[in-house]
């Protein structure tokens, strides 16, 4: 269970302006000059795509991602990460591990993190909203 807090409650148009859409993956690799970060090309519906880089290395083998469905932020603003533009952002969640690593001394490790990418159940139509 997560023990984070809750951020404060926006109102209904602020929610609105989220551009939450499906995409499948079509293509993902390690970034080049990122340790953390996958590339990932995604079918979003549109004729030309899009790429996002995604910190999700540490948790998913690129290629595990590849014709999956998951949920994108589509109205993100590009930016360039490490060299690679990102076009918006793939949902995850994340919670603290059951049993963080330990350390060298047996030492319980820090915070460690389990990872999972947001997808769809059953398949839709790439660019599909989600609401």
């Amino acid at each position: 269970m997560s023990t984070e807090e809750a951020l404060p409650n926006i109102d209904f148009e602020h929610f609105s302006k989220l551009d939450l859409r499906v995409a499948t993956v079509t293509a993902c690799e390690a970034h080049p000059n990122a340790d953390k970060l996958l590339k990932v090309t995604l079918d979003d519906g549109t004729p030309e795509g899009r790429q996002v880089c995604a910190g999700v290395k540490a948790w998913y083998e690129p290629e595990s991602l590849v014709g999956r469905q998951v949920v994108i932020v589509a109205n993100l603003e590009p930016r360039k990460l490490r060299g690679e533009i990102s076009q918006g952002m793939i949902l995850a969640a994340s919670d603290l591990k059951a049993e963080p690593p330990a350390d060298a001394e047996g030492r319980p490790g820090p915070d460690e993190r389990d990872v999972v990418v947001v997808t769809i159940e059953k398949p839709v139509a790439a660019g599909s909203r989600v609401s």
